[in-house]
């Protein structure tokens, strides 16, 4: 699509930001996919600047990508779902941001994932990535569990799972915890030999450095090892907790959405799995979708 195109035509772009990247879609008004970029993470409770930086930064990469220039920002609806805006006091700091939109609309990246995976419909959804948690809107009612951020919450989730198997590993190399093979495999992935080794790649890290760790905890938990299928069984466990208490406000669909929802669905209750639904559309289109909902009502 050329310039003189893009002008004619409001574009929108829908933008994806949590824990570990920012992802963003430029659409046309027919739902087709002009442009993309992915970068960092953009949760605001781990910084502005970053969150920020994340969103322009996935941004110029969606306009190169549609073969714009960085200036036609300025042309775009700008729709965004973030980690953390249900968080007022975040909320309001993204909403005064000077970005470089021609108007932006911002909402949880809960809502947008939930309008993007029943199509614009009601419908629940669970996030399980880096972090977790669990939305539904159904008619004027909405009801949203978790979210509440590593380390205080998310549980389930990919940092979670690494956060649990770092203290099991650090347990076991002290003797106060069985042996496990999440042991040899933490060691290795870091190239260290001992507890401290372990201590100085984590100690501090944020959520997507215990994220990373998630692969390892399921290939061992997979594999039978004691220690990480309770780890596994437990956040399952959570997660299919959290479902059902989504499924009391009798949600027409249901789905699951983020880079554990696959692997952990061999653990879920057979009652989840089930109700388990297709994803319709991306985040980035629900982003979009809420964006156009907005515009459409004045605001």
């Amino acid at each position: 699509m050329g310039l003189n195109q893009a002008k004619e035509t409001p574009l929108f772009i829908g933008i994806d930001g949590g824990g570990s990247k920012c992802r963003a879609t430029i659409y046309a008004s027919d739902d087709t996919v002009i442009g993309t970029g992915v970068a960092g993470r953009a949760n605001p409770l781990h910084g502005l600047a970053q969150t920020f930086e994340s969103i322009q930064q996935s941004t110029e990469l969606a306009l190169r990508d549609a073969g714009l220039t960085v200036g036609d920002s300025k042309l775009l609806i700008a729709g965004l779902g973030l980690a953390g805006v249900n968080v007022p006091r975040l909320h309001q700091d993204i909403s005064n941001w000077a970005h470089p939109f021609a108007k932006m609309y911002v909402t949880t990246d809960l809502h947008t994932a939930c309008i993007g995976a029943h199509h614009g419909g009601d419908g629940a959804v669970i996030i399980t990535g880096t972090g977790s948690c669990g939305y539904a809107h159904v008619g004027e009612s909405h009801l949203c569990l978790g979210g509440h951020g590593f380390a205080l919450g998310d549980k389930g989730s990919g940092a979670w799972l690494g956060l649990k198997a770092a203290e099991q590993v650090l347990l076991h190399l002290d003797g106060f915890a069985p042996a496990t093979a999440l042991t040899e495999r933490l060691l290795n992935h870091f190239n260290v030999h001992d507890a401290m080794g372990i201590v100085e790649h984590l100690a501090g890290k944020s959520s997507s450095c215990y994220a990373s760790l998630a692969r390892l905890v399921l290939e061992c938990a997979n594999e039978q090892d004691a220690v990480a299928k309770a780890i596994v069984v437990e956040g399952a466990a959570y997660i299919s907790e959290l479902a059902r208490k989504l499924f009391k406000v009798a949600p027409p669909r249901f789905s699951m959405i983020g880079g554990l929802a696959e692997p952990l669905a061999a653990w879920l209750d057979t009652d989840v799995v089930s109700k388990i639904s297709p994803i319709l559309a991306p985040p980035e289109l629900g982003a979009v979708y809420y964006a156009r909902q907005q515009l459409a009502i004045g605001n």
